[in-house]
């Protein structure tokens, strides 16, 4: 009997996993590299916990580069791979889809549910 199972689709997820993730992603996407603090005051919600953890987590996986310079105070910055930059299409298509469906739900009167 063959497995039925969405391997590709549970790596993804275990790999992007986490409220923050994408939007970490995505803010790579348009800005290009970024220092901690940007990136930090880029997701105003975010802690700083919380950015670290999930950067780290993206680091593992090879999807974001983190670049550290020798100097004082240190200056650490933080871009997408080449290889972590195949998430771009599916990144869009997430905006895209996320920007149509917000306009569906005021169309609809559903109310959204709280962050």
């Amino acid at each position: 009997m063959e497995d039925k199972t969405c391997h590709g689709v549970e790596t993804a997820v275990h790999a992007l996993v986490g409220k923050w993730k994408p939007i970490i992603l995505y803010q790579l996407m348009e800005t290009g590299t970024m220092r901690f603090n940007e990136l930090k005051r880029s997701i105003p919600n975010i802690t700083q916990k919380m950015l670290t953890t999930q950067l780290r987590e993206l680091e593992y996986h090879k999807i974001v580069h983190r670049e550290v310079y020798p100097q004082v105070p240190p200056k650490v910055e933080y871009s997408l791979t080449e290889y972590g930059k195949k998430i771009i299409p599916i990144l869009q298509s997430m905006q895209e889809w996320g920007t149509a469906h917000q306009q569906y739900m005021r169309e609809n009167d559903i109310q959204t549910i709280e962050k």
